[in-house]
């Protein structure tokens, strides 16, 4: 790709904001390349669920859930601390109809996916309003499409190929991709972008690097920024005091390292790194990376001292601002016995395997409580006395401590026989303890956009021909994780009103 390339719109990234904006783009007559990093598209959205929360669409509606726009504006407002309210309007606005949008093509169908919202608060919806895209097989798709859809997390690590039915955010990628090139769209992969093309004081493209050279692709109407953030990049991290640490986070190895956003910060756009970061703890892997995990069904996460500090069964997120919020909880240790044959009694995307796990000493394995301790440099006096408060909540159904069981996230995925589902006590020997560190499924913190999802300046004045979506742009939800598919879903609208502002 010697010469230099263009269309109306430049999407650069590939995840479900930027094939969101794409598609949208590319439906409408906008001739659209989406310029992706690496060879397969889709990133971190690819290994996720697939939920995306927009509010108040038909999809809700046809499940027969107590859903609406106005529910879930109450429910911001209880949760959210000092947020944009003109942006949040636009959000809320234009969820449903983005959803009835997308809806109208036959490339795209979205079901109600059960899943508790994580915070009590007025507005909240019972086992939630998350949705998802349904599941697409591989052959019921055109060859390239499969080709390029990003596997998910756990064999993509282990450079295998996706499975035969995609689901979760494979499916997302996978029927946005579908639509895209029925419209004529055109993917550009393994092109790094690392600038901006200006025309005066607009932007007109992108400047990207091949083996052969730098090369740029123009674009006549406009950029859409939806690339990732930066949780790739040890220096950014540090620089915006971004918790854990690179070889832990979710991201596809090699990708969002925040090049363009600091391209966009470099000729003049407004950044907000108060919101940080979307956490989870994260079961660390022999090979030194972390993998998200939730669902604890039984067993106690204890700091460097043998303690306890938090509710296990928290949303994840709030469960890794815990882990953050003390150096002696980073690595943590998860305590558990074998009532479960010696996995893990959690959902952890990927798991590994667990011999591999105790040969590396990300697991430890002991007969006594006392023995373990031992293993995991913890006073054995605490670690015991740690394990028989638990057990003790366990037999009364009450978490004096920390209040596990008392919300319906928590017992959403226990199934625990006691008084509690969520309490179950550790108490078959052997015991188990797996090492626990910081992981996260992206940084939050980007450039600062308005309600058409521009980019703005210092001063709000928006910077003609570029726009950011996802975690490129400044969450419009703050430090806040509202609920299942809140990444995806805020990425989608804003990526979608781009292109709107594109189209007038």
């Amino acid at each position: 790709m010697s010469e230099a390339r263009e269309y109306d719109v430049v999407v650069v990234g590939s995840g479900g904001g930027a094939m969101t904006g794409a598609f949208l783009a590319q439906k409408a007559g906008l001739s659209t390349a989406v310029v992706e990093k690496t060879s397969l598209l889709g990133g971190t959205s690819a290994y996720s669920g697939g939920a995306c929360w927009l509010p108040g669409s038909a999809v809700q509606q046809r499940a027969g859930i107590a859903d609406s726009t106005e529910s879930a504006r109450e429910y911001l407002r209880a949760i959210l601390v000092e947020p944009d309210e003109t942006r949040i309007e636009a959000f809320l606005a234009h969820a449903p109809e983005l959803v009835a949008e997308l809806e109208a093509d036959p490339a795209l169908d979205f079901e109600w996916l059960p899943f508790p919202e994580y915070y009590d608060a007025p507005g909240r919806v019972s086992f939630g309003r998350s949705i998802q895209p349904t599941n697409v097989k591989r052959g019921d798709l055109p060859p390239e499409v499969g080709g390029l859809v990003r596997p998910p997390v756990e064999r993509d690590r282990l450079g295998e190929g996706g499975r035969n039915t995609l689901s979760g955010g494979q499916a997302l990628i996978a029927r946005l991709l579908d639509g895209f090139l029925r419209e004529g769209g055109t993917v550009l992969t393994e092109l790094p972008v690392t600038g901006f093309v200006l025309d005066g004081d607009r932007v007109g493209g992108v400047a990207a690097m091949t083996p052969e050279g730098p090369v740029e692709v123009r674009a006549r109407r406009g950029v859409l920024l939806a690339a990732g953030g930066f949780e790739g990049n040890a220096a950014l991290r540090e620089q915006h005091g971004v918790p854990g640490d690179v070889a832990w986070t979710m991201a596809p190895a090699g990708t969002n390292t925040g090049e363009p956003i600091e391209a966009a910060a470099a000729i003049g756009a407004a950044t907000d790194y108060r919101g940080v970061g979307w956490f989870c703890p994260g079961l660390e892997q022999p090979d030194g990376g972390g993998s998200f995990t939730l669902g604890f069904r039984s067993g106690l996460m204890v700091d460097q001292r043998g303690q306890r500090y938090a509710n296990e069964c928290l949303p994840y997120d709030r469960f890794g601002r815990e882990m953050a919020a003390a150096p002696d909880r980073i690595p943590s240790w998860f305590v558990f016995d074998s009532r479960e044959g010696g996995r893990l009694p959690a959902i952890a995307m990927p798991e590994g395997d667990p011999a591999a796990h105790l040969e590396a000493g990300t697991w430890v394995r002991a007969d006594s409580l006392a023995e373990l301790a031992g293993l995991i440099g913890v006073p054995p006096e605490v670690l015991s006395s740690t394990v028989e408060r638990f057990n003790g909540f366990c037999a009364s159904g009450v978490d004096e401590d920390f209040g596990r069981g008392a919300d319906e996230y928590d017992t959403f995925f226990a199934g625990g026989e006691g008084p509690n589902k969520a309490l179950t006590p550790c108490d078959q020997a052997p015991f188990y303890a797996a090492r626990f560190v910081l992981s996260d499924l992206g940084t939050k913190g980007g450039l600062v956009t308005d309600e058409h999802g521009r980019v703005v300046r210092p001063d709000g004045t928006p910077i003609a021909g570029l726009y950011a979506a996802g975690n490129s742009a400044a969450s419009v939800f703050g430090a806040v994780y509202p609920g299942p598919g809140a990444p995806l879903g805020s990425a989608m609208v804003f990526a979608s009103l781009a292109v709107h502002d594109l189209r007038a």
